[in-house]
């Protein structure tokens, strides 16, 4: 990506000072003519740059000038080191310059800050997976955001499918997954869960600090307790290709607050209006039931037995309505 190897070009000239054509390309790989090409682009957004003439002449930058890419403030060196390369990144092939990245500021960073940045990543996590939803509405956030920083104790009030249900909570830190945040928190002797932030009705402190385990890693637990719930609650996976009206239906079908939970990839709209989909499901009876509801813009792909059970439900309906 070009834009990626100027910002590079900038940070290897801040190094060197000055360096030949041949020299620049090499480190980053390119021609000598694509060099030129870079140079004369980095010369055309307002670097200034001078070519030095003779055998042992080369680009430079003007001393004393400094771009605000090396001019990071701690809090931003912080927030840097602290994000997680996102599997979103990593696929457009840009989780090896992210990386990079955090070893560099890593390096620079005071032990102070390194641990500051620790904090953060431990606290917080951004899993950037595309779940087919809207954002939710999560009026509590402000005041769980603030115990998981300040370590205090939540008393909440949380609302399940058709009761509400009471717990004091030690919150562990805070996921945002595609629109949707989540409360990790471990709730006394009954181990560490994961409680939807639009669902709390109430959130309060109770005044009490609590202590995080030591051995925690936020990242690494969403990883395994997502799988895990979708093993268990959605064990059944169904593709299928969906017209408009059918993807129209699913908030309708599915439920607008479990649609994060269900609906595993949601492909673009193809020419003719179709799209692929992937549903996490319970079982088969409630799958056949849900997948019908949402009309005749549905062809299932698999798998096979609940492509059947679908079909035998649309003959069925057309034969006791002739």
């Amino acid at each position: 990506m070009r834009a990626e190897r100027l910002v590079a070009l900038l940070f290897i000239l801040h190094r060197k000072r000055a360096g030949t054509v041949g020299e620049l390309a090499g480190e980053l790989g390119v021609t000598e003519r694509t060099m030129r090409r870079d140079l004369a682009a980095l010369r055309e957004a307002g670097v200034p740059l001078w070519s030095e003439p003779g055998r042992h002449g080369g680009v430079r930058l003007v001393d004393g000038w400094r771009s605000q890419l090396d001019g990071l403030t701690s809090r931003e060196a912080v927030a840097l080191l602290a994000l997680d390369v996102p599997d979103a990144l990593a696929g457009l092939g840009l989780g090896t310059a992210v990386a990079a990245a955090h070893a560099k500021v890593s390096a620079s960073l005071p032990a102070q800050l390194q641990e500051q940045a620790q904090m953060v990543a431990g606290r917080f996590h951004l899993d950037a997976t595309a779940w087919f939803r809207s954002p939710d509405e999560a009026d509590a956030l402000p005041a769980v955001a603030k115990a998981v920083w300040t370590q205090r104790r939540l008393d909440v009030r949380y609302r399940r499918r058709d009761t509400v249900a009471q717990r004091v909570l030690d919150p562990l830190g805070l996921v945002l997954k595609a629109g949707v945040w989540y409360l990790v928190a471990r709730a006394g002797k009954g181990g560490i869960r994961t409680y939807r932030v639009s669902r709390m009705m109430a959130v309060a402190e109770t005044g009490d600090a609590f202590e995080r385990p030591a051995e925690f890693s936020l990242a690494d637990w969403w990883r395994t307790s997502s799988a895990a719930f979708e093993k268990v609650s959605y064990p059944l996976r169904v593709t299928a290709r969906l017209d408009r009206a059918a993807v129209s239906a699913l908030r309708r079908v599915f439920g607008e607050e479990y649609l994060a939970e269900v609906v595993v990839s949601l492909g673009r709209p193809d020419s003719e209006g179709w799209t692929e989909a992937e549903l996490a499901l319970e079982n088969k009876e409630i799958a056949v039931g849900q997948l019908t509801s949402l009309g005749p813009g549905v062809i299932v792909r698999a798998p096979a037995e609940i492509r059947a059970a679908v079909a035998a439900v649309g003959r069925a309906l057309a034969n006791r309505n002739r």
